[in-house]
């Protein structure tokens, strides 16, 4: 692929996407790439991929699914990080001790 046609249709698929931020599904590559990961890239991210045909723009469904499992993992690492720092002490009962004389005890003796 020519270098100015490549430029040209990044800044294409480019200023197709409106929002700064979106989510892409990864598509099968020859060099490993695993199909149906979705990420969230930039807006300029976004085009590279797409016209290096390494990612299409997620669905609303994919998205929907993305978020969702995104929230879940957070509750689960808040709830391990509350987890992490509460501190437990196990305090025994105290012994009784040999009671020391009172000061009014002393007085009466003498």
């Amino acid at each position: 692929m020519d270098v100015r046609q490549y430029y040209k249709k990044m800044r294409e698929v480019e200023s197709a996407i409106k929002e700064p931020f979106v989510l892409v599904t990864s598509l099968e590559t020859s060099d490993g790439g695993k199909p149906g990961i979705v990420s969230e890239v930039s807006r300029e991210q976004a085009a590279k991929l797409i016209v290096e045909a390494r990612g299409v723009l997620s669905t609303d469904a994919e998205g929907i699914a993305f978020i969702e499992k995104q929230e879940a993992e957070k509750k689960a690492f808040e709830k391990a990080d509350i987890a992490s720092r509460l501190q437990v002490t196990i305090v025994s009962a105290p012994e009784e001790k040999e009671a020391k004389p009172s000061i009014s005890e002393t007085s009466v003796k003498k």
